[in-house]
């Protein structure tokens, strides 16, 4: 009897591991299939999910560029008012340097 059981339990145990790798290589079959009419059917929902993500991310990531550039000019323009003020102070004081040494020669 015992023979018995052990021979039924390995019998059942080989079948269960042939159905096992059947179902591996069903998944396999279908992902393969699966990618191939995403190839040729780009048309497809899955792809367009696809599409839809990356355009998302690709939209989020102009908009992201975009500010950062516009935070950039507006940097850009507030050190060019800057420096205008800069160089019409220094202007000044330059005629102002210039007409105390005129004064001082008159002297």
């Amino acid at each position: 009897m015992k023979q018995y059981s052990t021979a039924l339990l390995l019998g059942l145990l080989s079948l269960t591991s042939h159905l096992a790798h059947a179902d591996i290589v069903d998944d396999t079959i279908g992902n393969i299939q699966q990618a191939i009419n995403d190839a040729y059917n780009p048309n497809s929902d899955r792809s367009n999910d696809d599409d839809d993500r990356y355009d998302r991310r690709r939209s989020s990531d102009n908009r992201q560029y975009e500010e950062q550039q516009r935070q950039l000019d507006d940097r850009r323009r507030r050190l060019d008012e800057r420096q205008r003020q800069l160089d019409e102070d220094r202007r000044r004081l330059e005629d102002d340097e210039r007409r105390l040494e005129e004064d001082y020669d008159r002297r």
